[in-house]
Formats: C-alpha cells, sequence, structure tokens
C-alpha cells in the first residue's frame, strides 16, 4: 500500500488499512552515520531511509547493510598455507 504518514505516495510494506503498521506508527529518520548515502528521501517532513524504516536501529551492532557510502576492505589478504597440510592436499586429488 501506498505510505499516508511520512513518505506520502510511496509504497510501504508496513502501511495497512488502519495505518502505518511499524513500531511507533511512522518510520524514524535518519541518523548521522546515514549522511552521504544514496537511500536517503529529501522529504518535507524530514531526512528518511529509503530501504528501512528504522535507520539508527541498522547502526546499532555496527555497519548498515544497506549504506551505500561505507566501502569494505575486500582486498585479498596473503594467508600462510601449511607446507604439510598442502602436499596432503595435492596427493588427495590425484
Amino acid at each position: 500500500m501506498h505510505c499516508e504518514t511520512v513518505k506520502a505516495g510511496m509504497e510501504c510494506v508496513f502501511m495497512t488499512k488502519s495505518g502505518c503498521g511499524f513500531n511507533g506508527g511512522s518510520c524514524h529518520q535518519i541518523v548521522e552515520s546515514c549522511e552521504g548515502c544514496d537511500r536517503i528521501l529529501d522529504l518535507p517532513s524530514g531526512r528518511y531511509c529509503q530501504a528501512y524504516p528504522d535507520p539508527a536501529l541498522k547502526w546499532k551492532n555496527g555497519r548498515c547493510n544497506f549504506a551505500t557510502h561505507v566501502k569494505t576492505s575486500s582486498g585479498k589478504t596473503s594467508v600462510k598455507i601449511n607446507p604439510l597440510k598442502a602436499s596432503k592436499r595435492s596427493t588427495r586429488r590425484r
């Protein structure tokens, strides 16, 4: 259904015929950690996350998985391989 409280006219999974079913009855505004994200909606009532209704909860235990402005370090690190285990693995493959 379309939101009728904060994000008027946008699709919302929490909106029901009786109103917003999210905790508190509406979406919550973004937190400082969200600044710079591509998912921020600038609305007359404030700035809200397009992907999640309570951004503070996403940042509570670390990085938000919807954050587009935070880059993860996916560089491969050199891992030491035990030469004894490596030789056993190579003989198993034959």
